[in-house]
């Protein structure tokens, strides 16, 4: 391999590198975990896991939630 092979190529991987970095960085995904959990991986460091009636539970006050938020919207920070 020469050294304009080379350049190529490393200038392919490092495209390679950007493209997989911003997919995985966005990515949200659900997995049953071990103990049965429903586990939310990609909205922070570690994964969000809660048994499905939790879930359940917690999905029920989306609107409370919502709500919440928008009054405290003054006190409450963005992840940037």
């Amino acid at each position: 391999m020469n050294e304009e092979e080379m350049k190529r190529e490393l200038e392919r991987l490092k495209t390679e590198n950007e493209n997989l970095k911003k997919r995985n960085s966005r990515a949200v995904s659900l997995k049953v975990s071990e103990k049965g959990g429903l586990s939310v991986y990609g909205l922070g460091r570690f994964p969000v896991t809660l048994y499905k009636e939790q879930w359940a539970k917690l999905l029920d006050m989306a609107e409370d939630i919502r709500a919440f938020m928008k009054e405290n919207d003054s006190l409450l920070k963005t992840k940037e």
